[in-house]
């Protein structure tokens, strides 16, 4: 029997933007921070490495997240019922996106 848990966490598109914006930035910051810190060079590179992964993997789901909009505009254009689900894929993690087009 498959186990679902839902969450109720709800923000905006444009609040998901600005918090992986702000994501990026700050880890941009750690990786010239971590590199002033520390003095051991092989520490350095391998701190470097951490922190710009980091700002990888967060600067593509926030593509993920522009890719998702767009998939619901779509569904909601193309059907124009009163409740869509559209699915798409965070973190590796499959979402459903429930819509009302009202």
């Amino acid at each position: 029997m498959p186990v679902s848990l839902a969450m109720s966490f709800a923000m905006t598109l444009g609040t998901a933007k600005a918090i992986a914006v702000a994501a990026v930035v700050l880890f941009a910051l750690g990786t010239i921070v971590s590199a002033w810190l520390f003095k051991n060079v092989a520490l350095k590179a391998g701190m470097a490495a951490v922190f710009a992964l980091l700002t990888l993997l967060i600067w593509t789901q926030r593509q993920s997240l522009v890719d998702c909009q767009d998939q619901v505009r779509a569904s909601v254009a193309e059907n124009r019922s009163t409740r869509i689900d559209t699915a798409c894929s965070f973190l590796g993690q499959d979402v459903t996106i429930s819509t009302s087009a009202e």
